[in-house]
Order: structure tokens, then C-alpha cells, then sequence
């Protein structure tokens, strides 16, 4: 199906999110996310046949595309600051299963089977797999954080969003890059808010524009694309690859080894998603 093509390649995009993001470690989390929001904005130019009308919404719309963009980053960067960094990522990815259960309160034409509730929780262990796996301790740290929340939160902003673009107004997919652009300008304005001034390099922007054209900028647009025409059960299940991709990509860059648990996420997450994938034919 074109819809699974589609949020595929936006999965793929956000796989190499982790290994770009270890290179620009030392830019602060607001600036390179603005920097990187903006610059992915650009895309809806050519995207909309270059007519800035396909980059208008109604303002409600604009809510929620800022709501989805600008609010889960920001949540999730005070989660990483607030709380363990492996635990708040495996709670962030909490977003597929959201989206997965979340569904039929937010769409009312989907229906939810124990198939997909099931398959959703497959996919969410595997990505605690390889997430808990990559971890140095590989294992969790005891003890309640407040950014456990926020990086709930964040979770429950992004799956909240995806399936929000089907309830309002249908809009030209190329307005993503209103919802980017704002967002941007709101995450530099955090920058001089709350962040230390910072120089940038030549080989710091390059690799900002990278971030920007793909994780932070076109594979939003993909994402939209494909929640607006595939089956947003199915499409949650395939998420569970972000993870597990991301952490083969990681793994590869920094010439660590493969180790096991790599393996078995990719077992538990291959068959949750033909699982997913069967329920909702």
C-alpha cells in the first residue's frame, strides 16, 4: 500500500535521527531544533507547486500542527534533562501504542480488535529491547523522575497529532511546513530564552541542513501523507521500527558490535508488524 510506503520512508528518515544527533551533541537542543524545523519548512516551497496559499490552514489546524511539532519536542527535551535518558526514550515511544489505542476514541469509524492491542504491545517490547539494550547499564535505574511525565506527555502529543490531522479540516500536505516554520521560530525563541549562546561551524550547519531536509523536516511530510490515507492501527505497529532501526544505524556509525538483543527486537518487532498488518486487512 502507498500509505505504508510512505510512513516507512518517514521511519527510515527518523532512524538516522540518533546518529546525526550524536555529531551535533555539543549544539543546544533548541537552537538545532529550530535551526533544523525551519530549514525542513522549505520543503513544502516545491511541495506546493510553490503557491504559499497550500501553506494556509484554519487557525484551529494551525494548533494542532504546532501542538504536534513544537509540543513534543519541547516535552521531550525537558523529559531527557529531568529524568534518565534510556527510560524517558522508552516511554516517549509509548506514541505507536498510543496511536494504536488511541485510535477509535479520536476516529470513531475505526474499530479496535485484540489483534492490534496485542501486536502494538509486541512492537512496544521489542523497542524496549533494543532500547534497554543499547543502554551502557543495560538496565533501568529505580526510582520515580518527574520527566518520566514529560516525556509521557510527549508520547501522547505525537500520537494525539497523528491521528488529529484526520479529524480536522482536510489541508494540503505541503501546510506541514507552516506548522514546521512556526514551531521553529518557537523552539529558537526557547534557545535565547533558556540556552547559552553557541557558534556554529561550517560542518555544524551542513549536518543541521541534513537533520532538517530528512528526520526534522521531510519525513513530517511523508508522516502526514501516510496518516491521511492509511490505517492508523497499522501504521502505529510499523512505527516500533523507529527504535530498532535507529539503534542499527547508531551501532553501525560508531563501529560498536551487534549484540544479541538486536536480534530479538528485530524478531519481536518484524512479527508484530505482520501481525498488525494481517489484522486490518
Amino acid at each position: 500500500m502507498k500509505s505504508d510506503l510512505l510512513a516507512l520512508s518517514a521511519i527510515a528518515l527518523w532512524s538516522i535521527l540518533a546518529a546525526l544527533g550524536l555529531t551535533l551533541s555539543h549544539v543546544p537542543p533548541f537552537l538545532l531544533t529550530g535551526i533544523a524545523l525551519i530549514i525542513g519548512s522549505l520543503i513544502a516551497v516545491p511541495l506546493s507547486g510553490f503557491r504559499l496559499s497550500a501553506w494556509k490552514v484554519p487557525p484551529l489546524t494551525m494548533l494542532l500542527g504546532v501542538y504536534g511539532l513544537f509540543g513534543f519536542h519541547l516535552l521531550f527535551f525537558i523529559a531527557l534533562r529531568t529524568a534518565p535518558a534510556v527510560e524517558a526514550n522508552l516511554i516517549n515511544y509509548l506514541w505507536p501504542l498510543g496511536i494504536v489505542v488511541l485510535a477509535p476514541l479520536i476516529l470513531p469509524k475505526t474499530r479496535l480488535r485484540r489483534a492490534h492491542i496485542g501486536a502494538a504491545l509486541l512492537g512496544f517490547s521489542g523497542a524496549a529491547v533494543a532500547i534497554i539494550g543499547r543502554s551502557s547499564n543495560a538496565g533501568l535505574s529505580g526510582g520515580f523522575h518527574i520527566g518520566y511525565l514529560f516525556a509521557f506527555g510527549s508520547a501522547l502529543i505525537w500520537a494525539t497529532y497523528s491521528l488529529g490531522t484526520r479529524r480536522v479540516a482536510h489541508f494540503d500536505t505541503a501546510a506541514v511546513g507552516s506548522f514546521a516554520a512556526i514551531s521553529g521560530m518557537l523552539s529558537l525563541a526557547c534557545h535565547f530564552l533558556f540556552e547559552p549562546a553557541t557558534t556554529l561551524s561550517s560542518g555544524d550547519l551542513f549536518r543541521i541542513a541534513v537533520l532538517g531536509l530528512g528526520p526534522l523536516g521531510g519525513a513530517f511530510f511523508l508522516w502526514d501523507a501516510a496518516m491521511k490515507t492509511g490505517d492508523p492501527r497499522r501504521i502505529g505497529v510499523f512505527a516500533f521500527l523507529t527504535p530498532l532501526l535507529s539503534t542499527i544505524v547508531v551501532v553501525k556509525t560508531t563501529g560498536q558490535p551487534f549484540s544479541f538483543n538486536i536480534v530479538v527486537s528485530a524478531a519481536m518487532i518484524i512479527a508484530a508488524a505482520e501481525w498488525g498488518r494481517r489484522a486490518t486487512k
